[in-house]
Order: C-alpha cells, then sequence, then structure tokens
C-alpha cells in the first residue's frame, strides 16, 4: 500500500475552512479541538490534487459539459466497491446531497404531509422538513446495552398513516455510526412498500465503514426495493472534496425520474463545475488505495480513543460499525446539554457537535469527528481526561 502521510499538521485556517471558522466555533472558541464539522483533516489523494492541476494549468473555464469518463468512473466504483450495479440512465446530477434530499421531499409529497426519521439523526434532515412546510415524525432508534437498533413496530405504525409519505433513511447512520445490515434494510423496505412511504436514502458515509462491517446499497435489496427509493450519493465523505464536488441522485422509478429531471431542469440545476467533475473522476478511478489507508488510520484512531476511555469510565463510546465521526454518552458527569457543552469548551478544549442537535435523544452526547491527525487527537484526550477528574 503507498504511503500517506496522515499525521502530517495542516493549517485548515490558511483558508475559510469551516471547521476552524468562527462560524463553528464561535470567537471565543478558535483555540478549541475542532471535533465537530464532518471533514477529514488529511490531504487529499495525489491523483485529486494531480487532476486539478492539470485542470487549472489549461487555462480555459467556460461552460462545460459532463466529462465522458465521470459516470463510468462511479459506475465502476460502485460495482467494484460494492457489488451495485448502477443503470446510467438512472443517475442524475445535484448540487449536493441536501439538494436532493430537499427535491425529493417537494416533489414526492405535499405541504403537512409526515417525513419520517430515525433519531437521533443528522440535525439537517429536520431542517429540510421544516422549511419545506412538511411534518417530522420520530421513530427513535432504541439504544439498548450500548446499541442502535431500529423500532420496526414503532415504525410499522408510523408508516400505516396515510399522511406520512416518505422516509428519510440514513445509511450508514449518521451520527450512531450503525452500518445497517441487509436484513435491516429488507425488514425497512417492506414496511415501507407495504404502506406507500417512499424510501429517500441519504448514503454519503458508504464508503466509510470499519472492519467487519459491510455498506449495503438500499437499492440492491429487491427490485422492488430500489423502485421504492431514491438513493442520494457524494465522493464528498470519502474523498475529502466536500468542498470541490457535487452529488448524484439515483432515481430507479422511471415516473419519478423524469418528474426529478423535471425540476433539475425548472430550477436550471445543470451546470457543471470543473474541478468538480475532475476531482470526483480521479477519486473514482485512482483514489482506492489512498481510501484504503484512511480507513486504516481511522481504524487506528478508533482504538487509540477506546483506549483512553477505558481510564474515563464517566464517558461511554458507543461502538461504531462506520463514518469517521464517533458518538459520545457524556450521560454518567449528570450535566444538562448547555452544561455540558461549556463544559467540553470551557474545561477540555474541545469543540465538537452537540448531541442535542441530533434531537432530544441526543441529549447528553456529543459527535466526534476522529479523522485527524493521531497526535492532536491524543492530545485532546489528554484534555477530557484532566477535565473529567478536575470535575
Amino acid at each position: 500500500m503507498p504511503e500517506f502521510d496522515f499525521d502530517e499538521e495542516i493549517d485548515r485556517r490558511a483558508v475559510p475552512a469551516l471547521k476552524m471558522h468562527k462560524l463553528v466555533l464561535g470567537a471565543d472558541g478558535m483555540d478549541l479541538f475542532p471535533g465537530g464539522v464532518a471533514d477529514m483533516d488529511f490531504r487529499v489523494a495525489p491523483a485529486i490534487t494531480d487532476a486539478i492541476a492539470k485542470r487549472a494549468a489549461h487555462g480555459i473555464f467556460g461552460y462545460e459539459a459532463v466529462p465522458d469518463g465521470l459516470i463510468p468512473a462511479m459506475t465502476g466504483w460502485y460495482a467494484t466497491r460494492h457489488g451495485w450495479q448502477i443503470d446510467p440512465a438512472q443517475i442524475l446530477r445535484s448540487p449536493n446531497v441536501l439538494n436532493s434530499l430537499a427535491m425529493a421531499v417537494n416533489l414526492f409529497s405535499d405541504p403537512g404531509d409526515g417525513i419520517i426519521v430515525q433519531p437521533p439523526v443528522f440535525f439537517d434532515f429536520a431542517d429540510i422538513i421544516a422549511e419545506n412546510g412538511r411534518r417530522m415524525v420520530e421513530n427513535p432508534l432504541i439504544l439498548r446495552d450500548g446499541h442502535y437498533k431500529m423500532d420496526f413496530d414503532g415504525l410499522e405504525t408510523l408508516a400505516a398513516d396515510p399522511d406520512t409519505r416518505m422516509i428519510f433513511l440514513c445509511n450508514p447512520h449518521n451520527p450512531v455510526g450503525r452500518v445497517w445490515s441487509r436484513e435491516e434494510l429488507t425488514r425497512l423496505g417492506a414496511i415501507c412498500r407495504a404502506h406507500g412511504v417512499l424510501v429517500v436514502s441519504d448514503e454519503i458515509h458508504a464508503d466509510i465503514t470499519l472492519p467487519g462491517h459491510r455498506y449495503t446499497p438500499f437499492a440492491t435489496l429487491s427490485e422492488e426495493d430500489a423502485q421504492n427509493s431514491v438513493i442520494c450519493l457524494s465522493p464528498a465523505k470519502s474523498f475529502n472534496i466536500a468542498a470541490c464536488c457535487s452529488a448524484f441522485t439515483i432515481v430507479p422509478d422511471p415516473e419519478r425520474r423524469a418528474t426529478f429531471q423535471a425540476e433539475n431542469s425548472r430550477l436550471t440545476v445543470n451546470k457543471n463545475n470543473a474541478f468538480a467533475s475532475v476531482a470526483m473522476e480521479a477519486a473514482w478511478r485512482e483514489g482506492g488505495p489512498w481510501l484504503d489507508a484512511v480507513l486504516d488510520y481511522i481504524a487506528g484512531n478508533l482504538a487509540l480513543v477506546r483506549q483512553r476511555l477505558a481510564e474515563i469510565p464517566q464517558v461511554h463510546l458507543i461502538a461504531p460499525e462506520g463514518t469517521f465521526l464517533l458518538w459520545l454518552d457524556f450521560r454518567k458527569l449528570g450535566l444538562a446539554p448547555d452544561d455540558l457543552t461549556a463544559f467540553l469548551r470551557q474545561k477540555a478544549g474541545w469543540a465538537i457537535t452537540r448531541g442535542i442537535a441530533f434531537g432530544p435523544a441526543g441529549a447528553g452526547f456529543g459527535r466526534l469527528n476522529i479523522a485527524c491527525p493521531r497526535r492532536r487527537l491524543d492530545a485532546a484526550l489528554d484534555s477530557l481526561a484532566q477535565a473529567v477528574k478536575a470535575l
């Protein structure tokens, strides 16, 4: 495996990186450990920077079509990596995954309709639902013995309501780190098909799975499940190119696809970014060794967190199966959400994502991004241990 230096410390304040910006950290938090925003502190694969540099050297950045190699690179990646044979005719472009989610809500539900979510879950789901005049219908995950499971009985009851039209699935799940099994997804799919609930699946973390766990694309469960789905994909998380890529919406059902394509046209969501195109194609064609190395490094960081938290019994790690985001249980500290945030910032020097941001089920928890140099993570864990001891 090629050598990549993930221990390299790169000053992300040299550019307006969101996770280091006062918009996220606050004016008083610029020196905190930035463990919140879900991107990596790793230099991207050399193939990506080379592709961008080559494209920049051309010197002309007028309107462009989709490069001939981009879609084959994408379909080849998913076929080789995940056994998913995506029909190119089913692929639509979009600016980002959130755009795809919002468009699906508007196209395939009506104002006032219920959209099921499974909290604690990615907070933008709630924003998209509210901002588009729909109702969020909660099917909370069940935390039992340190492991999250779906509440299928509750899902069945909610799906049976004729005013519930859609579910936002997070596969793999952000923030609890579950990589849903084929059996779990099959059961969810059967419930949704039985009650006419469309599955809109955010699969942006698809490639980030930990040893012993395998991502199952929802659309591969069965042809019936595929036809009852809209799948949202992007290489943003896998290759750390969130600021330099776009997204793809897989819509297997022909009628829904035509509707989605017409809305893309109506909103003129049809321009291509030259640098995003070459970055994504290079990532999918040549980025595999880099991603494998990243996954190994993240596994090493996870091992470090396990080791260090064994010395801090008041903080419990919910064992992750995927993503580079850890869901930490701070409830033994006995702090209310605002007090927990203040403690982590002021005493531990941590700026992580508040658990309460993912819904009431997240109270007492926090989401920690471990895709950073190990030395920095180790220092942050030192600070946490000292703060908890003092508390």
